[in-house]
């Protein structure tokens, strides 16, 4: 990472894998860390395992995502928020994602006598229109529809706008008071007693440019979502079959490789990350090859690793 942008912003991702674990892979889940506050998107079955495996702890996760309600991308979630419960989580845990899901929670937790010992926040999406879940100074999380056999959506991460960087020699050697650093930054000059004044453009540098990722959970090919996941710096796109399976793709609401890298050219995104493979490939590397075709720009995800946004 650069010296400039000094805040963490990466993807860590857990599974790879579309419905059917396989060859060592795990359905889909993902950990966002940005400036150390992690954020789970999706929670198929094994995610807290995955969890554990890569040093997650789970009590520095607040916000869960889930994209939608087939099984490979949520069917760890109970299982994560029962352990959250028993190793005695008091923070609050805010959940995102589509109405039924928190019906499925509470029937689960009505039948297994559990009294979770924490407060749940649930938030529900809507798969028709783009919309904003969460919102801080640094960064602003938002949902958007996917076109797939079940209400779907993705969702884009986008750090908020960072503050000039001070030329500390420069100010120090002028004498200016430590308490105006802070409008210094934000772009407000200083005048001294004498009515001097100190323009703070010249006192600064421009900051770092703003960052963002977006996550396409399952979908078939649609523009739809092309403006919601337009000029992202890095880009997560299913890439369930090999183009020669594209009849199928069609049919099961999923997209190829090629397909994805055309996707990432049109929306004019810096970097593809490849994901939720079908169990049939083995090796990946065809599909990686690809996209390259298409994309060059473009890396398979790996579990275990974690990707720079």
């Amino acid at each position: 990472m650069g010296s400039k942008n000094m805040i963490r912003f990466e993807v860590l991702v857990l599974g790879n894998s579309s419905a059917t674990p396989m060859f060592e892979r795990h359905p889909t889940a993902q950990v966002v860390n940005y400036n150390e506050q992690y954020f789970l998107i999706d929670c198929g079955e094994g995610t807290q395992m995955q969890l554990s495996r890569y040093g997650i702890k789970t009590n520095r996760i607040s916000h869960i995502f889930i994209s939608h309600l087939h099984g490979d991308h949520y069917l760890g979630l109970v299982g994560l928020v029962s352990s959250m419960h028993l190793v005695g989580r008091r923070a609050d845990l805010h959940i995102y994602g589509p109405e039924p899901l928190q019906s499925i929670l509470d029937m689960h937790f009505l039948h297994s006598q559990t009294v979770i010992r924490y407060n749940i926040i649930f938030h529900i999406t809507n798969p028709q229109k783009e919309e904003l879940l969460f919102e801080s100074r640094m960064l602003n999380i938002r949902s958007f529809p996917l076109v797939h056999r079940i209400p779907t959506t993705g969702f884009r991460f986008d750090e908020g706008k960072r503050a000039a960087i001070l030329k500390a020699d420069m100010v120090q050697k002028l004498n200016i008071p430590i308490a105006y650093y802070a409008s210094l930054k934000k772009g407000i000059d200083y005048i001294d007693p004498s009515g001097q004044v100190f323009p703070a453009v010249e006192l600064t540098t421009e900051p770092p440019l703003t960052r963002s990722y977006a996550f396409c959970s399952d979908t078939v090919r649609h523009p739809i979502y092309l403006p919601s996941i337009s000029g992202v710096d890095l880009l997560y796109h299913e890439s369930t079959f090999l183009d020669e399976m594209r009849d199928r793709a069609v049919e099961t609401f999923h997209t190829t490789a090629k397909q994805a890298a055309e996707i990432a050219l049109e929306a004019q995104v810096d970097k593809l990350l490849l994901g939720h493979f079908s169990a049939r490939y083995k090796n990946l590397e065809p599909l990686l090859q690809e996209a390259k075709i298409v994309f060059p720009n473009v890396e398979l995800s790996q579990e275990g690793k974690w990707f720079l946004v």
